[in-house]
């Protein structure tokens, strides 16, 4: 595949059709799981890891689904990349594990995935899949870690909460606002996000539509 075509189909996947402050999808769990990093940056891996996988999956097998079922057989293989995924964080990383509850499981439904698989896996090369699906999970990386550092800075006063990697940035003194760490807190976050981002965008003529 030519460079050029690589670069188009990363940067249309990772900016330009972002997945959060473009399409706005995925949002249940850019809600959910950002008021920590630690949280934001596991859940991030496990929607990167399925997309890639997923969309490999889907392009290896397109010319053999049959179209009627072909949404089914997407189902089923991102349920199994989730599930792999999911065993895998038990496993090894039980806390944040708990932590997330369902929203790991929820992956399957994260319109993202499907999206991605239906609209691009299902009628490309596995490498342009691959592709698709690696700028699909980094652009949707990026927003949640945008949304999360400010929450939880200002949430809790720290960067990296309860592992080795704690940074405390607020001292004794500073008032916590529990709001960041709250649903509303996503909401405000994620809104200023986009407004930033579609405003900066817009004023610099990259913002098509």
């Amino acid at each position: 595949m030519a460079k050029s075509k690589t670069k188009k189909i990363f940067w249309n996947a990772f900016w330009t059709d972002n997945p959060v402050f473009r399409q706005i999808l995925g949002i249940c769990s850019t809600l959910a799981v950002t008021n920590l990093m630690v949280n934001t940056i596991i859940m991030d891996i496990g929607l990167i890891f399925v997309l890639i996988m997923s969309n490999v999956t889907v392009s290896l097998l397109r010319n053999v689904t049959p179209r009627r079922i072909r949404m089914m057989v997407q189902v089923l293989i991102i349920a199994t990349y989730v599930i792999l995924f999911d065993l895998a964080l038990k496993a090894y990383l039980p806390d944040i594990s708990k932590a997330l509850g369902a929203y790991v499981g929820l992956i399957i439904t994260n319109c993202i995935i499907m999206g991605r698989a239906e609209a691009f896996a299902s009628s490309n090369k596995p490498y342009p899949a691959f592709i698709d699906g690696l700028a699909s999970g980094l652009g949707y990386s990026v927003i949640l870690l945008a949304i999360a550092i400010p929450r939880e800075i200002l949430g809790f006063g720290t960067i990296m909460k309860d592992t080795f990697l704690q940074v405390t940035l607020m001292p004794e003194s500073f008032t916590k606002w529990i709001i960041m760490v709250m649903a509303p807190g996503a909401f405000f976050t994620l809104a200023i996000v986009i407004w930033i981002i579609r405003g900066w965008t817009g004023r610099s003529g990259e913002d098509k539509g």
